[in-house]
């Protein structure tokens, strides 16, 4: 059996999956190339793929070729790695993102006929994983600012997740100390009257589009379980109206001047 190849339908193929392959390893691992170096390697690819095809030899050597040769040769122009490590892991991301691209193109396989759709279908290929590692690497980034948290009220102790927001500066205009937000939901299930009566007043605070004031009081003390353990004594606590985390994720937010101010 025999098949007719348009050589240059093969290499406008192959040099647009390569460019979108090498720009999405070099978005994931940060590599600063150009966009002119990442589509130069895109086209080097493309043009041993081809020489490779074209060229009369066995399967295996054919395969060992694409899969060794022409592959180091393309992340090496495309892409500015550096050293052993971040080549594998170029090397390693390089088949990830194509059985990625496979698949998305495979389950639209019914839906495009013709050349224009599905270079179209490629290009968005590209933005969904792009997409998908942006909401990926913004999870891990909340994630690693998740802790866990001992409170120690009058009720006993109780242990809680907080987020290490930076973006809060809430000072206590009294006593200048630091201000840790919890809800009306935690509040109601870890504080008793002798809680909320040791210190209380209110301090003014502002949000997007808001203005308002907050109850505050103290606690007897708080453990910041990190790396090294961070004990607070008597830090100042105060309750917002609204959940301070849609989703569940964590119960309160952390001042990180309790931290040094990280």
């Amino acid at each position: 059996m025999y098949y007719e190849l348009y050589i240059d339908v093969l290499f406008l193929v192959n040099f647009m999956m390569d460019s979108l392959l090498l720009l999405s390893i070099n978005q994931i691992l940060k590599c600063s190339a150009t966009h002119g170096r990442i589509f130069s390697g895109g086209a080097l690819g493309a043009a041993l793929t081809c020489a490779v095809t074209a060229v009369p030899a066995p399967g295996v050597v054919k395969f060992l070729l694409f899969h060794t040769v022409v592959n180091t040769i393309m992340i090496k122009t495309g892409l500015r790695v550096k050293g052993k490590k971040q080549f594998w892991k170029a090397f390693v991301l390089l088949y990830i993102t194509s059985f990625l691209f496979g698949g998305i193109l495979q389950a639209l396989h019914p839906y495009v006929r013709t050349g224009s759709l599905f270079f179209a279908a490629a290009v968005g290929c590209y933005y969904v994983i792009k997409c998908c590692w942006k909401f990926f690497v913004r999870l891990q980034s909340v994630q690693k600012k998740v802790c866990d948290i001992t409170l120690y009220t009058s009720t006993g102790e109780q242990k809680v997740k907080a987020l290490i927001d930076t973006g809060n500066g809430l000072e206590d205009n009294f006593s200048k100390e630091p201000v840790s937000v919890i809800d009306k939901t935690l509040a109601r299930s870890v504080l008793a009257d002798e809680d909320l009566k040791n210190g209380f007043h209110y301090i003014p605070y502002r949000t997007v589009g808001k203005e308002s004031i907050m109850p505050v009081f103290r606690i007897r003390k708080m453990c910041i379980h990190l790396e090294e353990e961070r004990w607070v004594e008597a830090p100042v606590i105060g309750v917002c109206e609204e959940r301070v985390s849609e989703q569940q994720e964590y119960q309160m937010i952390l001042n990180p001047d309790l931290l040094g101010g990280i």
